[in-house]
């Protein structure tokens, strides 16, 4: 049970907090520029005097390691950029309104911890803040009071942690009820719903598009690093074949999701944030019929992130019997076939680990397996699923 959520003060002004990084990273430029052109300069003195660069008493200073922060004066330190090896976590939006807890998850960072997934807009179309740029969230209901997004961006930087915002795109209960027009719709025109009873969006309508990308371009200018698409698909479960798309295109599903991502990107990339997506675990082993195509895909962005739990494999997937015993081994193979299919793209391999129990409960061993598959796959690092956000310990700590 979670407590009330905070209501914070003011208002968030997406303008102004761009604006203000834009103008933090120039003096960054400018303040390097300078530290450039200083050594040289000492260099060639050294070399004229042939003295020794480093003599009396002096220390050659060490190069910070990627995504961490830069020691800036007078103002809130920033995340260079992805860390060398991102080692992160979930956290739903609801978890981070109860006081005190995001500060508990940043506190991870003494243990290992280098990026941290916080949900923007989850599963329930719950977006976590209430943006004044996206005035459709408040009249479907999705705009939410869990957390201050330039708040939560300002106490990562200082942790020196590298913030992910993350965005399911077309399931959409939220948007889906409040405007009908814009969901997926069965033959009598009701709004078609999941297994689960959900309701989502149409992949077809642009205005669709646009909710999302505004929502993500409002975390992006609160500070958010990396913004994380998800469900960036068409729907697989449920009664899939009495889904009506009103202004469906005589285009691949592939196609209309490549669009989209494409969009998305073009919106994104001029904020200075990374863009990228989760896909399915299986989505380049084989087509599922959902419109992720990993290759096309990773054309338009910085960062693939496929869920490979092996408890979502069945059996014989890969010629395992039970994928789902042997973690490791599942996820080398997925993987692997990500690997293949990305091969020559300039896009970076996260995969999704499984941290929670379903058909048997995970070990420490369990999780590390899987962590020791995605090294040895080469991967840019890892991150941890778990819904209610209760992680092993000590799995976090670097190779």
């Amino acid at each position: 049970m979670f407590n009330d959520p905070p209501v914070f003060p003011g208002r968030i002004d997406p303008s102004d907090r761009f604006r203000d990084r834009r103008r933090r990273a120039r003096r960054r430029r400018q303040i390097r520029s300078v530290a450039i052109l200083a050594v040289l300069i000492g260099v060639s003195v050294a070399l004229a005097l042939n003295a020794s660069l480093f003599t009396g008493g002096g220390k050659k200073p060490s190069p910070a390691p990627a995504g961490s922060v830069a020691a800036t004066t007078g103002e809130d330190p920033a995340v260079s950029g992805p860390p060398k090896e991102i080692r992160g976590v979930h956290v739903s939006a609801a978890l981070a309104s109860v006081p005190g807890k995001l500060d508990e998850y940043l506190k991870l960072h003494r243990r290992g911890l280098t990026a941290l997934e916080l949900d923007v807009k989850d599963e329930n179309g719950e977006i976590g803040f209430r943006s004044p740029v996206v005035p459709l969230a408040h009249r479907v209901g999705a705009a939410q009071r869990y957390y201050d997004p330039t708040e939560v961006a300002r106490k990562a930087h200082k942790a020196g942690v590298y913030l992910i915002g993350r965005i399911v795109v077309f399931e959409d209960p939220r948007l889906s009820e409040g405007e009908p027009s814009r969901a997926i719709r069965t033959s009598d025109g009701s709004v078609w719903r999941n297994s689960n009873g959900l309701g989502w969006t149409n992949p077809y309508d642009q205005d669709v598009w646009k909710y999302n990308v505004d929502i993500a371009v409002t975390a992006a200018k609160a500070g958010f690093d990396e913004i994380m698409f998800d469900y960036v698909r068409f729907p697989s479960d449920g009664d899939v074949g009495a889904a009506v798309y009103p202004g469906r295109r005589s285009e691949p599903k592939w196609q209309t999701i490549a669009d989209f991502v494409q969009y998305a990107t073009n919106r994104l990339k001029p904020l200075g944030v990374q863009v990228s997506a989760a896909l399915f675990g299986l989505s380049a082993t084989r087509d599922l019929g959902i419109g992720q195509k990993p290759r096309l895909l990773g054309k338009y962005l910085d960062a693939i992130y496929p869920m490979v739990y092996p408890s979502h494999f069945g059996s014989g997937e890969f010629n395992i019997s039970d994928p789902d015993a042997v973690p490791g081994r599942t996820v080398s193979f997925a993987l692997l076939d990500f690997r293949r299919k990305l091969e020559g793209r300039n896009v970076r391999i996260v995969p999704w680990l499984q941290d929670f129990s379903i058909y048997r409960t995970y070990t420490t061993g369990d999780v590390e397996q899987q962590i020791d598959a995605a090294r040895r796959a080469d991967s840019a690092g890892y991150m941890l699923w778990n819904a209610n956000g209760d992680y092993t310990r000590g799995v976090l700590a670097g190779r």
